[in-house]
């Protein structure tokens, strides 16, 4: 970790010019999983010109190549630089719920910069934050991801005990932060199978058995790049309770609001992810 704090000290503007190196041998020397991100951007967007996908092609590549700087730079960040490139727009779906004493569940997408949306989180939003995580199996890289996110004060909860650490925080008033839109690989993981950007999809189906449990609202983080190391967030409101476990409306009002902002915005979510594979889909 000790060479990755002194990295992690260099400023943004050196940061960004490793970015633009690393943009160089993955997108023009390695093709680092192009062929993947041109099915997925082929099979998502028909209807979009070989040219115009090829330019997110691009773009999405060079927002990748920042992420993996700005992820390292969230090693040391001081506050007050974290809160001048990661925007807060509109928490007034989150202070309503706090007024209430109602602590709510905020569902993000790997739309960029998610991981700065977390950490500023802690300090931009009226209520502490916990999030959830799925552990990596590379020790290194789970013990930095997990430092990363919760230096500003955040609480991390591994998939595995959510259950009992909803049980043991029900009398807290916080936000429980889900990324819920990456493919649910494991068999045990409950799925729901839907239409998502022209493909047969499946997502996890955690976010809406959190939300039946706790009976928690729930709203969504919406996340922009306004230019190179800045961004700005929102939240939308997109179910109360109650829930049923039989009633999706949550799940779908989640997918509908990431597939928006998916095609406001494409080049700015995660595109080299696998999250098409067929075997979990009906008939698949």
């Amino acid at each position: 970790m000790f060479f990755i704090g002194l990295l992690s000290r260099l400023p943004l503007w050196i940061l960004y010019g490793i970015a633009d190196f690393l943009f160089f041998i993955t997108f023009r020397v390695i093709g680092y999983r192009r062929k993947m991100v041109q099915k997925n951007l082929r099979n998502s967007f028909p209807d979009t010109s070989k040219d115009e996908l090829n330019k997110i092609e691009r773009d999405f590549y060079r927002n990748l190549c920042d992420y993996g700087v700005e992820l390292l730079k969230l090693f040391t960040i001081s506050k007050d630089e974290l809160s001048k490139r990661m925007r807060f727009n509109d928490v007034s779906a989150i202070e309503k719920y706090k007024q209430q004493n109602q602590s709510v569940i905020i569902l993000a997408s790997h739309q960029f910069n998610w991981e700065w949306l977390l950490s500023s989180g802690n300090f931009n939003l009226p209520v502490p934050v916990d999030f959830v995580y799925q552990p990596q199996s590379s020790k290194f890289f789970n013990r930095f991801s997990l430092l990363c996110r919760s230096r500003f004060g955040a609480y991390g909860i591994s998939r595995y005990t959510v259950a009992r650490e909803l049980i043991k925080r029900k009398n807290m008033l916080r936000a429980i932060a889900i990324v819920s839109d990456q493919y649910p690989g494991l068999k045990e993981d409950k799925k729901y199978q839907t239409r998502f950007l022209n493909q047969d999809t499946v997502f996890f189906l955690g976010a809406h058995q959190i939300a039946t449990l706790t009976q928690y609202p729930v709203v969504y983080a919406q996340v922009k790049k306004i230019k190179r190391g800045y961004y700005e967030a929102s939240f939308v409101e997109i179910a109360e309770p109650p829930y049923t476990k039989d009633d999706f409306t949550l799940i779908e009002n989640y997918i509908k609001a990431v597939e928006n902002i998916i095609r406001e915005n494409p080049a700015g979510w995660l595109w080299s992810h696998n999250r098409w594979k067929k075997r979990h889909l009906t008939g698949g």
